[in-house]
């Protein structure tokens, strides 16, 4: 019975952690283009919070995203940050080299 009773309790635990939802991350649900080296490119769905760097700068971002996006002069997020309204144009001619959402 011993031996019985602190499995028994594991079990438990067990499914009750199977059976209670775990939270997802938000997520910027839609397309942020831009431009760089004078092509097109678009990212969809990234999560919020998390420093994306372009390879190389990039320039016409657009959020067609639900959520805002933080656009930054330097790579890692570093630098002079602007904020991009969910569904709007960053500014013309502006430059940047990464973004983070929410």
């Amino acid at each position: 019975m011993r031996l019985i009773r602190p499995f028994a309790v594991a079990l438990v635990g067990l499914s009750l952690a199977l059976t209670v939802p775990v939270g997802t991350a938000a997520a910027a649900k839609g397309p942020f283009t831009f431009q760089s080296g004078g092509r097109p490119y678009f990212v969809e769905n990234l999560p919020d919070g998390k420093c994306f760097t372009m390879s190389q700068a990039a320039t016409s971002p657009h959020n067609g995203t639900g959520s805002s996006a933080t656009v930054f002069a330097g790579k890692q997020c570093k630098g002079k940050a602007t904020k991009i309204a969910a569904g709007k144009q960053g500014p013309k001619g502006m430059r940047f080299s990464s973004v983070r959402f929410g």
